[in-house]
């Protein structure tokens, strides 16, 4: 994955020069803070590859493609607050670290820093990637409010959960692709593709990564392990076991999902439903069915195959993560 390793240089030497040096430091310090720790960065990568794609100057890219990343980092400040979170990326969360106030600002600070990001487009085409951009936003929240509800609700589906994971993850890997396809000056069908592309391969990254969240390597992960039966979150595993289980199996996840517990036993007993139901193995399959109908919608692209490769192995390189 040569070329994710360029694009990855691109963009951390983006961030570093746009480092906060501004006052005060209690504000602008834990924004450096979880920016720095950006992991892979891959949806700025994604603004670039889009824009790369369709011949596009990639220093024009190159401010929005921030503005992706600065969103994605205020989301995750704030929602490492909502689900009381201790790490993000193996590191301390913001609001561990700072508190809850300090969290919620600096989270908010990011967004602003964001949408100044687009300031340099001109008017037509910053008109259009800034609607993008908010109803992305708009969209975003929605999903977080869904996750929120499901924790409370007995009868969750899996087209909820689905219409979930697109709102809260989806759209934000779409619009990446979308955003950078416009830069580039695609036109709207192509960028529309590329949109749908992201959808799905953002889709199939969530299902990944509640996956791992349960059958992942914790180091590697950078998570607490099974976060999200301690939370109960009703992710695909758990629908998937409530559909599969047997009776003495339901009445055992109803009880422990009735409460929010940090007993071992709770992870212990869940996990072990998973596995005899099988969750595992059908989520793996899950996961590969998304991936490919994402990748069908590179075929309505005409380009050549060899410049549809870097997107094709950078689906599959996103679904490869250890565990």
């Amino acid at each position: 994955m040569e070329f994710l390793d360029q694009y990855q240089k691109i963009v951390a030497e983006a961030i570093e020069k746009h480092t906060f040096t501004n006052k005060p430091d209690e504000l602008y310090h834990p924004m450096n803070y979880i920016i720095s720790h950006g992991g892979k960065r891959l949806r700025p990568i994604m603004v670039l590859m889009a824009c790369d794609l369709f011949k596009g100057d990639l220093q024009k890219a190159l401010k929005p493609s921030l503005a992706i990343e600065f969103f994605h980092n205020f989301t995750l400040i704030h929602d490492d607050i909502m689900d009381e979170a201790p790490l993000r990326r193996n590191k301390p969360t913001i609001h561990t670290l700072h508190g809850i106030n300090v969290g919620i600002l600096s989270g908010d600070a990011l967004l602003i820093k964001a949408y100044q990001f687009f300031e340099d487009l001109e008017p037509e085409l910053f008109k259009k990637c800034i609607k993008i951009f908010s109803e992305t936003g708009a969209v975003l929240c929605e999903g977080q409010q869904l996750d929120i509800n499901f924790e409370n609700m007995t009868n969750v589906t899996y087209d909820d959960y689905i219409q979930m994971i697109t709102s809260k993850t989806g759209v934000l890997s779409a619009s990446s692709f979308q955003i950078g396809a416009l830069i580039a000056g695609a036109s709207e069908e192509d960028a529309e593709a590329m949109y749908n592309f992201g959808k799905h391969i953002g889709i199939a990254f969530q299902i990944m990564d509640d996956y791992l969240d349960v059958f992942g390597n914790q180091e590697q992960f950078g998570k607490k392990h099974a976060g999200d039966i301690y939370e109960n979150k009703k992710t695909i595993l758990y629908l998937l076991a409530l559909e599969h289980a047997n009776a003495e199996e339901l009445s055992e996840l109803n009880y422990w999902y009735s409460k929010k517990t940090d007993n071992v036993d709770k992870v212990y007993s869940v996990e072990k439903i998973f596995r005899r139901t099988k969750v595992d193995d059908k989520v793996l399959r899950l996961i590969q069915k998304h991936n490919e109908i994402g990748q069908s919608y590179l075929d309505k692209i005409n380009l050549s195959d060899e410049e549809k490769l870097p997107f094709r192995e950078l689906a599959n390189y996103l679904l490869r993560r250890e565990s």
